[in-house]
C-alpha cells in the first residue's frame, strides 16, 4: 500500500508557541472561513514532500537518506518575519521564514532532493526557501488580502526563536476530515561534523 510522505525540520516547543502566539493574531484579523490554519504541533520545514511511496519501499528509502545525510552536521536555524506564498497580492497560504546561519539548509534539501529522486514522481523543487507554512487559503477576498498584506508589514520584523536540529524526520501524512495526520516514520541524525561547503 502507498504511503504518503515527507521530510522536513521539526520545531522545538518553544519556538513553536511563538509562531502560534502569531497565527493567533493572523486568526483573529482574518476571522472567515478562507484560510485553513496549520495546527501548532504541525509546524516543521520541508525539505521535500515525496507524495505516494510504496510501504514496502520505507526502509530502503530511510537508508538512502540516512547514507546520503551522514556527516552533514546541525542545523543552526533561526524563524523571522511573516510572508505569503506565491505572493501577498495572490496569497495561497502565510508563512514565517527559517534560515541557517551558514546558510546550510538550502545544501542539504538539495541532497534530499537528489537522493530521493527515485522514491518520487514530485519535481525537484526549482526554488526553495526554508519556511514554516501558518495556513492555507483557497479564495480570499480584497480586504482580506489587504488586511493580510498589512499584518504582513507590521510584524515583519518579529523573530520567532532559534534552535539547533541535529536530524530530520521522514514522516507519514495521512488525509483525514480534521486535517492531516503526521506520523514520524524514521529519524535521520545528521550527525559529525559540519560538512565543508565548496
Amino acid at each position: 500500500m502507498p504511503v504518503r510522505v515527507f521530510i522536513a525540520v521539526r520545531l522545538p516547543e518553544p519556538v513553536k508557541d511563538q509562531i502560534a502566539r502569531t497565527q493567533n493574531e493572523l486568526r483573529d484579523a482574518l476571522p472567515g472561513k478562507s484560510f485553513r490554519w496549520t495546527r501548532p504541533e504541525q509546524f516543521h520545514v520541508t525539505l521535500k514532500f515525496l507524495g505516494n511511496v510504496e510501504s514496502d519501499r520505507l526502509e530502503d528509502l530511510s537508508r538512502s537518506v540516512r547514507l546520503a545525510c551522514e556527516g552533514f552536521g546541525i542545523l543552526e536555524l533561526s524563524a523571522a518575519g511573516i510572508g505569503a506564498f506565491p505572493t501577498l497580492r495572490r496569497p495561497r497560504g502565510v508563512w514565517t521564514h527559517v534560515e541557517e546561519r551558514r546558510q546550510r539548509l538550502l545544501l542539504l534539501q538539495r541532497i534530499v532532493d537528489e537522493t530521493t529522486a527515485g522514491f518520487t514522481s514530485e519535481r525537484p523543487h526549482e526554488a526553495f526557501t526554508g519556511h514554516v507554512t501558518m495556513g492555507r487559503c483557497k479564495a480570499i477576498a480584497r480586504a482580506e488580502t489587504a488586511t493580510l498584506a498589512r499584518l504582513a508589514l507590521t510584524m515583519g520584523d518579529r523573530h520567532f526563536g532559534e534552535w539547533t536540529a541535529d536530524d530530520i524526520a521522514i514522516i507519514r501524512s495521512e488525509l483525514a476530515s480534521g486535517g492531516p495526520r503526521h506520523t514520524t516514520l524514521a529519524t535521520v541524525r545528521l550527525a559529525g561534523h559540519p560538512m565543508l561547503l565548496p
